[in-house]
Protein backbone atom coordinates (compact mmCIF):
# COMPACT_ATOMS: atom_id res chain seq x y z
CA UNK A 1 0.00 0.00 0.00
CA UNK A 2 3.06 2.29 0.39
CA UNK A 3 4.58 1.84 -3.08
CA UNK A 4 4.08 3.93 -6.20
CA UNK A 5 1.84 2.44 -8.88
CA UNK A 6 3.14 2.88 -12.42
CA UNK A 7 0.94 2.66 -15.49
CA UNK A 8 1.45 3.03 -19.23
CA UNK A 9 -1.55 4.19 -21.26
CA UNK A 10 -1.92 3.38 -24.96
CA UNK A 11 -4.97 4.50 -26.90
CA UNK A 12 -6.61 4.59 -30.31
CA UNK A 13 -4.37 2.16 -32.22
CA UNK A 14 -7.14 1.70 -34.86
CA UNK A 15 -5.79 -1.68 -35.92
CA UNK A 16 -6.90 -3.22 -39.21
CA UNK A 17 -7.32 -6.86 -40.14
CA UNK A 18 -4.49 -6.60 -42.70
CA UNK A 19 -1.14 -6.19 -40.89
CA UNK A 20 0.03 -4.03 -43.80
CA UNK A 21 -3.19 -2.01 -43.95
CA UNK A 22 -2.98 1.77 -44.20
CA UNK A 23 -5.17 4.31 -42.37
CA UNK A 24 -4.78 8.06 -42.89
CA UNK A 25 -1.36 7.57 -44.40
CA UNK A 26 0.17 5.26 -41.77
CA UNK A 27 0.20 1.55 -41.00
CA UNK A 28 -1.52 1.34 -37.58
CA UNK A 29 0.05 -1.98 -36.63
CA UNK A 30 3.51 -0.63 -37.43
CA UNK A 31 3.01 2.56 -35.40
CA UNK A 32 1.68 0.55 -32.44
CA UNK A 33 4.71 -1.72 -32.63
CA UNK A 34 6.97 1.35 -32.69
CA UNK A 35 5.29 2.78 -29.59
CA UNK A 36 5.49 -0.53 -27.74
CA UNK A 37 9.16 -0.96 -28.58
CA UNK A 38 9.84 2.57 -27.40
CA UNK A 39 8.06 1.76 -24.12
CA UNK A 40 9.71 -1.67 -23.81
CA UNK A 41 12.34 -0.61 -21.22
CA UNK A 42 9.55 0.66 -18.93
CA UNK A 43 7.54 -2.50 -18.05
CA UNK A 44 10.00 -3.87 -15.49
CA UNK A 45 8.86 -0.85 -13.45
CA UNK A 46 5.20 -0.95 -14.55
CA UNK A 47 2.20 -2.43 -12.73
CA UNK A 48 -0.39 -2.36 -15.52
CA UNK A 49 -1.16 -1.17 -19.03
CA UNK A 50 -4.25 0.88 -19.91
CA UNK A 51 -5.89 0.95 -23.32
CA UNK A 52 -8.63 3.55 -23.64
CA UNK A 53 -10.43 2.38 -26.75
CA UNK A 54 -10.56 2.24 -30.54
CA UNK A 55 -8.33 -0.81 -30.42
CA UNK A 56 -9.51 -1.60 -33.95
CA UNK A 57 -10.88 0.53 -36.75
CA UNK A 58 -14.19 -1.31 -37.33
CA UNK A 59 -12.37 -4.57 -38.20
CA UNK A 60 -12.58 -7.08 -35.32
CA UNK A 61 -9.86 -9.27 -36.85
CA UNK A 62 -7.46 -6.61 -35.56
CA UNK A 63 -8.00 -7.77 -31.98
CA UNK A 64 -5.71 -10.74 -32.62
CA UNK A 65 -2.82 -8.36 -33.35
CA UNK A 66 -3.54 -6.40 -30.16
CA UNK A 67 -3.75 -9.57 -28.03
CA UNK A 68 -0.47 -10.85 -29.40
CA UNK A 69 1.43 -7.61 -28.85
CA UNK A 70 0.05 -6.46 -25.49
CA UNK A 71 -0.23 -9.95 -24.01
CA UNK A 72 3.52 -10.32 -24.29
CA UNK A 73 4.21 -7.68 -21.64
CA UNK A 74 3.28 -10.11 -18.85
CA UNK A 75 1.18 -7.70 -16.77
CA UNK A 76 -2.51 -6.70 -16.49
CA UNK A 77 -3.91 -4.96 -19.58
CA UNK A 78 -7.00 -2.90 -18.63
CA UNK A 79 -9.26 -1.95 -21.54
CA UNK A 80 -12.37 0.04 -22.39
CA UNK A 81 -14.07 -0.01 -25.81
CA UNK A 82 -14.09 2.94 -28.20
CA UNK A 83 -16.62 3.97 -30.83
CA UNK A 84 -14.71 2.07 -33.57
CA UNK A 85 -14.62 -1.11 -31.50
CA UNK A 86 -17.14 -3.94 -31.52
CA UNK A 87 -17.67 -4.33 -27.75
CA UNK A 88 -18.95 -7.91 -27.71
CA UNK A 89 -16.26 -9.11 -30.09
CA UNK A 90 -13.66 -7.17 -28.12
CA UNK A 91 -14.73 -8.90 -24.91
CA UNK A 92 -14.62 -12.33 -26.58
CA UNK A 93 -11.21 -11.68 -28.12
CA UNK A 94 -9.75 -10.51 -24.79
CA UNK A 95 -11.57 -12.93 -22.49
CA UNK A 96 -8.36 -14.30 -20.98
CA UNK A 97 -5.50 -13.12 -18.80
CA UNK A 98 -3.80 -10.71 -18.76
CA UNK A 99 -6.69 -8.72 -20.28
CA UNK A 100 -9.61 -7.10 -18.48
CA UNK A 101 -12.39 -5.20 -20.23
CA UNK A 102 -14.45 -2.95 -17.95
CA UNK A 103 -14.96 -3.25 -14.20
CA UNK A 104 -12.23 -2.11 -11.86
CA UNK A 105 -8.82 -3.22 -10.65
CA UNK A 106 -7.02 -2.44 -7.39
CA UNK A 107 -3.32 -1.72 -7.07
CA UNK A 108 -2.07 -0.78 -3.62
CA UNK A 109 -4.01 2.22 -2.36
CA UNK A 110 -5.49 2.95 -5.80
CA UNK A 111 -8.50 1.72 -7.76
CA UNK A 112 -8.59 1.94 -11.57
CA UNK A 113 -12.22 2.18 -12.75
CA UNK A 114 -12.97 1.34 -16.40
CA UNK A 115 -16.09 3.05 -17.78
CA UNK A 116 -17.79 2.14 -21.07
CA UNK A 117 -18.87 5.40 -22.74
CA UNK A 118 -19.79 3.93 -26.13
CA UNK A 119 -23.12 4.05 -27.96
CA UNK A 120 -23.63 1.65 -30.88
CA UNK A 121 -23.30 3.21 -34.33
CA UNK A 122 -22.38 6.63 -32.93
CA UNK A 123 -19.10 8.53 -32.78
CA UNK A 124 -20.14 10.41 -29.65
CA UNK A 125 -20.49 8.87 -26.21
CA UNK A 126 -22.94 8.53 -23.36
CA UNK A 127 -22.66 6.91 -19.93
CA UNK A 128 -25.61 4.58 -19.46
CA UNK A 129 -27.55 4.45 -16.16
CA UNK A 130 -26.07 1.01 -15.52
CA UNK A 131 -22.53 2.31 -16.05
CA UNK A 132 -23.17 5.33 -13.80
CA UNK A 133 -24.47 3.01 -11.09
CA UNK A 134 -21.47 0.70 -11.44
CA UNK A 135 -19.11 3.69 -11.31
CA UNK A 136 -20.77 5.02 -8.17
CA UNK A 137 -20.46 1.62 -6.51
CA UNK A 138 -16.82 1.19 -7.56
CA UNK A 139 -15.89 4.59 -6.13
CA UNK A 140 -17.50 3.83 -2.76
CA UNK A 141 -14.23 2.54 -1.30
CA UNK A 142 -11.27 3.78 0.72
CA UNK A 143 -8.86 3.87 -2.22
CA UNK A 144 -7.84 6.80 -4.42
CA UNK A 145 -9.35 6.47 -7.88
CA UNK A 146 -8.30 6.91 -11.48
CA UNK A 147 -11.25 6.72 -13.90
CA UNK A 148 -10.52 5.65 -17.46
CA UNK A 149 -12.93 5.93 -20.41
CA UNK A 150 -12.83 6.54 -24.17
CA UNK A 151 -14.76 9.74 -24.84
CA UNK A 152 -13.86 13.19 -23.54
CA UNK A 153 -16.15 14.53 -20.78
CA UNK A 154 -15.10 18.18 -21.15
CA UNK A 155 -14.93 20.87 -23.83
CA UNK A 156 -11.76 20.51 -25.90
CA UNK A 157 -12.13 23.98 -27.48
CA UNK A 158 -12.85 22.37 -30.85
CA UNK A 159 -16.21 22.72 -32.58
CA UNK A 160 -16.13 19.34 -34.29
CA UNK A 161 -14.90 17.48 -31.20
CA UNK A 162 -17.77 19.05 -29.25
CA UNK A 163 -20.15 16.91 -31.32
CA UNK A 164 -18.48 13.60 -30.39
CA UNK A 165 -17.89 13.89 -26.64
CA UNK A 166 -19.97 12.53 -23.76
CA UNK A 167 -23.44 14.00 -24.12
CA UNK A 168 -24.38 13.46 -20.46
CA UNK A 169 -21.10 14.58 -18.94
CA UNK A 170 -23.00 16.47 -16.21
CA UNK A 171 -24.38 13.14 -14.93
CA UNK A 172 -20.88 11.66 -14.97
CA UNK A 173 -19.45 14.57 -12.96
CA UNK A 174 -22.33 14.39 -10.50
CA UNK A 175 -21.18 10.88 -9.62
CA UNK A 176 -17.49 11.80 -9.60
CA UNK A 177 -18.01 14.91 -7.46
CA UNK A 178 -19.68 12.78 -4.79
CA UNK A 179 -16.45 10.83 -4.25
CA UNK A 180 -13.56 12.93 -2.88
CA UNK A 181 -10.96 10.21 -3.46
CA UNK A 182 -11.23 10.53 -7.25
CA UNK A 183 -7.90 11.94 -8.34
CA UNK A 184 -7.87 11.74 -12.14
CA UNK A 185 -9.89 11.01 -15.28
CA UNK A 186 -8.07 9.80 -18.37
CA UNK A 187 -9.43 9.27 -21.88
CA UNK A 188 -8.51 8.74 -25.53
CA UNK A 189 -10.67 9.48 -28.60
CA UNK A 190 -9.36 13.02 -29.22
CA UNK A 191 -5.93 11.96 -30.60
CA UNK A 192 -4.05 14.73 -28.75
CA UNK A 193 -2.46 15.48 -25.41
CA UNK A 194 -4.34 17.44 -22.76
CA UNK A 195 -3.67 18.08 -19.08
CA UNK A 196 -5.85 20.26 -16.85
CA UNK A 197 -7.65 20.22 -13.50
CA UNK A 198 -11.25 20.46 -12.39
CA UNK A 199 -12.01 20.79 -8.67
CA UNK A 200 -8.63 19.30 -7.90
CA UNK A 201 -9.13 16.31 -10.22
CA UNK A 202 -6.57 15.81 -13.00
CA UNK A 203 -8.09 15.70 -16.51
CA UNK A 204 -5.90 13.85 -19.01
CA UNK A 205 -6.25 13.09 -22.71
CA UNK A 206 -3.73 10.78 -24.33
CA UNK A 207 -2.63 10.93 -27.98
CA UNK A 208 -3.03 8.00 -30.33
CA UNK A 209 -0.45 5.34 -31.14
CA UNK A 210 -1.56 6.04 -34.71
CA UNK A 211 -2.20 9.59 -36.05
CA UNK A 212 -3.10 12.79 -34.17
CA UNK A 213 -5.87 15.38 -34.55
CA UNK A 214 -4.98 19.06 -34.68
CA UNK A 215 -5.78 20.69 -31.30
CA UNK A 216 -8.16 23.67 -31.15
CA UNK A 217 -9.36 23.06 -34.71
CA UNK A 218 -13.01 23.82 -35.45
CA UNK A 219 -12.97 21.47 -38.44
CA UNK A 220 -11.59 17.96 -38.61
CA UNK A 221 -7.86 18.17 -39.33
CA UNK A 222 -4.83 15.96 -38.76
CA UNK A 223 -1.79 17.11 -36.85
CA UNK A 224 1.81 16.26 -37.73
CA UNK A 225 2.73 15.05 -34.23
CA UNK A 226 4.12 11.51 -34.02
CA UNK A 227 2.55 8.52 -32.21
CA UNK A 228 2.58 8.70 -28.43
CA UNK A 229 1.68 7.11 -25.11
CA UNK A 230 1.21 8.30 -21.52
CA UNK A 231 3.09 7.44 -18.33
CA UNK A 232 1.31 7.71 -14.98
CA UNK A 233 2.76 7.31 -11.51
CA UNK A 234 0.19 7.06 -8.72
CA UNK A 235 1.66 7.86 -5.31
CA UNK A 236 0.45 6.42 -1.97
CA UNK A 237 -0.58 9.89 -0.75
CA UNK A 238 -3.11 10.31 -3.60
CA UNK A 239 -0.99 12.57 -5.78
CA UNK A 240 0.07 11.55 -9.26
CA UNK A 241 2.62 12.41 -11.92
CA UNK A 242 1.95 12.01 -15.62
CA UNK A 243 3.55 12.89 -18.91
CA UNK A 244 3.06 12.26 -22.62
CA UNK A 245 5.84 10.44 -24.47
CA UNK A 246 6.09 11.25 -28.19
CA UNK A 247 7.73 8.51 -30.22
CA UNK A 248 10.32 9.27 -32.87
CA UNK A 249 9.32 6.89 -35.66
CA UNK A 250 12.81 6.57 -37.16
CA UNK A 251 14.39 5.69 -33.83
CA UNK A 252 11.63 3.24 -32.88
CA UNK A 253 11.69 1.61 -36.31
CA UNK A 254 15.45 1.20 -36.04
CA UNK A 255 15.02 -0.55 -32.69
CA UNK A 256 12.49 -2.93 -34.23
CA UNK A 257 14.88 -3.74 -37.08
CA UNK A 258 17.75 -4.40 -34.66
CA UNK A 259 15.56 -6.67 -32.54
CA UNK A 260 14.44 -8.60 -35.62
CA UNK A 261 17.96 -9.04 -37.01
Amino acid sequence: MNADIRLLQFTDPHLLSNPQGVLRGVRPLETLQSVLWHAAPEPHNTDALLCSGDIVNDEPEGYAHFARLLGGFGMPVLCVPGNHDRPEQLRRALAMPPFQVGGHADFGGWRIVLVDSCVAQRAGGRISPAQLEALDAALACDRYALVCLHHHPIDMASRWLATVGIENAAELFEVLDAHPLVRAISWGHVHQSFDARRRGVRLLATPSTCVQFRPLSNEFALDNRPPAYRRLTLHPDGTLDSDTVWVDQDTASARISQQSA
